[in-house]
Formats: C-alpha cells, sequence, structure tokens
C-alpha cells in the first residue's frame, strides 16, 4: 500500500479510537499498525489492489496468528477498509494459526560440487620404440639357405 493510503487509514482509524500507526514495510511500502488491547501484540494490515486486506498478528515480534483475507476487500472504498479493520476482534480461537505454506518458500540448499580428485603424477608414456635396422632390410635368410644346392660329385 502507498503511504498516502496507510496515513488516511491510521487517520480514519484514529478517529474511531483504534490505536493505529503507519508501519513502513519496507522501500515504498507501508501498511497499518494497529495496537491489539491489553498489551496482547499488535496487528500489521495490509492491503493491496489484487490481493485484498488481511493482517498478521505479532506479539513479541514472533508471528501468532493471522486475520485471513476480508473477502470482497479488494473492491472496498476507505470506509469500509476502516470498519473491517475497527471490527475485527483479535480472539485467538478466531485466528488462523501460521502454518508453513503462509511462509515464502525457502531456497534450496546448494548442491555440493563434485568432489575434486587429486592430481597424481601419473607415469611418463613409454617412449616409441625405435625400428630395428636389420628388421628393415627384410627377412633374414641363414646362410645355409643360400649355399645350398644341388652337388655334383
Amino acid at each position: 500500500m502507498d503511504r498516502e493510503r496507510a496515513e488516511q487509514l491510521v487517520a480514519a482509524l484514529r478517529d474511531r479510537e483504534v490505536m493505529a500507526h503507519l508501519a513502513e514495510l519496507g522501500v515504498y511500502e507501508y501498511a497499518v499498525r494497529v495496537v491489539l488491547p491489553d498489551g496482547e501484540g499488535e496487528a500489521v494490515w495490509d492491503s493491496s489492489d489484487a490481493l485484498g486486506l488481511e493482517a498478521e498478528v505479532l506479539q513479541d515480534g514472533v508471528l501468532i496468528g493471522l486475520v485471513p483475507h476480508v473477502p470482497g476487500s479488494e473492491r472496498m472504498t476507505e470506509d469500509e477498509l476502516v470498519a473491517a479493520i475497527a471490527a475485527t476482534e483479535y480472539d485467538p480461537a478466531g485466528l488462523h494459526p501460521p502454518t508453513d505454506a503462509d511462509d515464502p518458500p525457502r531456497p534450496s540448499p546448494p548442491t555440493p560440487p563434485p568432489p575434486v580428485r587429486p592430481v597424481t603424477d601419473a607415469p611418463a608414456p613409454a617412449p616409441a620404440p625405435t625400428p630395428d635396422p636389420e628388421a628393415a632390410r627384410g627377412p633374414k635368410r641363414h646362410w645355409w639357405s643360400r649355399h645350398t644346392g644341388s652337388s655334383t660329385n
């Protein structure tokens, strides 16, 4: 909700004797903080055009419940929004308890990198064999094969 709208809602709620204050949620994000009677905590009312009106109920900064979405609040006038906030009873039985589904999704833990294998000193590759000069000449013939022949006696 923008600041001007939140300030108008706070002023109208104070006119109805509701202890309301401007709450800054973030950069250019505002809400209406209502102090609950008997010091039981506070309700932070947020309204957006698309999502409508809803509240988180906090006690000592801890979320203890939610006021569920007010049906039709996305089309309500400011007077109707003020009336809805002022008429809300913060009875713990009527609050919607917070659940894991209400929390924003948590990012999954990063996957660990694959294990790194240590670099070992690999043996040097064997040198290429040198050609044998004798083998390069061709098949070897034994001396007796060259000298055998027919002998005439």
